[in-house]
């Protein structure tokens, strides 16, 4: 109720541009407080770029884009998460707040790894020829 306040919204966007308005706002909130977010986003630029010094394939691009709009898509619910606990809780411990904190933090694992892995596939057999050339 209070963010309602704070905004001065109190019932459904009626348009596309308010709309997209605070889902840009939510990426800029997320960004700005969470660490691992800006993390996520340095780590996938360095892939990115990797992307370009090795001249990746269109499959290759499909999937370093995928697993890195992934891992971002769940840190941003991760943070969605540990504010409606932290809300409802008003920041007091509470054991299933903390499980639902665990568990959301958990699939943010469970993605980064599979963006690692993704990376390590993609990445890995280019630095090996790239490795052997040079000796």
């Amino acid at each position: 109720m209070l963010m309602a306040l704070k905004d001065k919204q109190t019932e459904k966007n009626k348009h596309f541009i308010s709309s997209l308005e605070f889902a840009v706002q939510g990426i800029r909130t997320v960004f700005k407080e969470e660490r691992n977010m800006r993390t996520h986003v340095v780590m996938g630029g360095v892939a990115v770029i990797a992307g370009f010094v090795f001249q990746l394939k269109a499959m290759e691009w499909l999937f370093l884009l995928l697993t890195i709009f992934l891992v971002l898509l769940v840190e941003i619910i991760n943070t969605a998460f540990e504010n409606v606990v932290d809300m409802c809780t008003d920041y007091h411990f509470h054991p299933i707040g903390k499980k639902i904190k665990d568990m959301a933090a958990g699939a943010v694992l469970l993605t980064a790894c599979f963006s690692l892995l993704v990376g390590a596939i993609i990445f890995l057999p280019k630095l090996w020829q790239l490795l052997i050339h040079f000796l």
